[in-house]
């Protein structure tokens, strides 16, 4: 059995990062992620790597560019408006289909908002944050050890389908401490003919770039990189399913609101209430296979979300709005209890709650 550290989740994601051969960190401080910022500060050095404290998001993110065109392993980190500071080099990320990782620790919002806990940035995050058609993938991890795994698991999707992929935490996983096992195997070792590496390149050069002046081949390359991304829609989905064998509602929730949610289960239960829950692990690609399964015998669904309510869009979407849909939901950084979800599956089971 795997010896087990107490570790931070901002800490443990940023010691996976460098486990995963990432050597190279570009980022900006900011609650409540800068633990990550500062645990890369420390050891960068004493591993051969490159730590640096960049004067903005904007610089930062187009640091991560200029690395990741190199074929090496590369991580940004921020908050919520940090993030939105990154989107247009995001987009150029997805653009020039350049692999790296980009770790989001949500706070509330919108605008500056407040530094607590919040799911607030699921549209941003899996919709689209910048412009044009693209997808990252989004990885959203309800535990220091997910938060560990899921680092690991990213940098590995990124390289294996040469995509941005984005860790989306909250305050609470990036804060909380728990024991995390750091036996994370090997690292996979991709082909990257396509990286930049100046003269090393004999047989001609590459060369990475997002701009085509051609509309036809700019169609093109969305169209291709859309297939790409069909591919990571049938092979990538992660989920998890909680007590779904009977169940007869199902809860959807991911991050601290799916561990809310499994103790509210867990009481509910004991009232005799048969209600189960899947948590998307990958909330883009989005599990709409499992949920859709699960419409077919459940009666009703429940979104347990800290936001205004924007994965319940994707449930719906998913099932195509074949059962009733029902939200729970805190925002502004606020956590909602096990005994509200009970509060609301006791109002979906007497019939008195109002579907979305």
């Amino acid at each position: 059995m795997a010896e087990k550290v107490l570790m931070k989740g901002n800490e443990a994601l940023a010691e996976a990062a460098i486990m995963a051969g990432c050597k190279y960190y570009f980022g900006y401080p900011i609650t409540p992620q800068t633990e990550v910022a500062a645990y890369m500060a420390k050891r960068m050095p004493k591993i051969g790597g490159t730590f640096l404290q960049a004067e903005s998001e904007v610089a930062a993110i187009n640091m991560v560019i200029g690395v990741a065109s190199c074929g090496k392993r590369v991580m940004t980190s921020s908050s919520s408006p940090g993030i939105s500071l990154k989107s247009e080099g995001i987009s150029y990320l997805a653009g020039c289909e350049l692999p790296a990782l980009i770790v989001n620790v949500q706070r509330g919002g919108p605008g500056l908002g407040g530094i607590q806990p919040s799911q607030s940035d699921y549209f941003q995050a899996t919709k689209g944050g910048g412009h044009g058609d693209y997808k990252l993938i989004v990885l959203a991890p309800a535990s220091v050890q997910e938060m560990v795994s899921l680092t690991f698991k990213g940098f590995d999707l990124a390289d294996k389908y040469r995509m941005t992929s984005m860790i989306l935490a909250d305050g609470t996983m990036g804060q909380m401490m728990e024991p995390v096992s750091l036996d994370l195997g090997e690292v996979k070792e991709y082909a990257k003919p396509w990286a930049t590496t100046g003269t090393a390149n004999h047989e001609g050069r590459n060369i990475i770039n997002s701009l085509s002046l051609s509309p036809a081949q700019l169609e093109e390359w969305n169209k291709s990189r859309y297939e790409r991304y069909a591919i990571v829609e049938r092979d990538e989905v992660m989920y998890e399913e909680f007590m779904m064998e009977d169940a007869e509602i199902c809860v959807v929730a991911f991050g601290i609101a799916a561990r809310i949610s499994k103790n509210a289960i867990m009481e509910a239960r004991k009232k005799g209430v048969k209600v189960g829950m899947i948590r998307p692990i990958t909330l883009w690609p989005f599990p709409k296979d499992a949920l859709k399964k699960a419409a077919a015998k459940v009666k009703s669904f429940l979104s347990v979300e800290l936001n205004m309510g924007q994965m319940i869009d994707d449930v719906k979407l998913a099932i195509d709005c074949s059962k009733p849909v029902y939200l729970c939901n805190r925002t502004g950084g606020v956590l909602m209890s096990p005994d509200e979800v009970v509060a609301k599956i006791d109002e979906i089971q007497k019939g008195e709650a109002k579907a979305w």
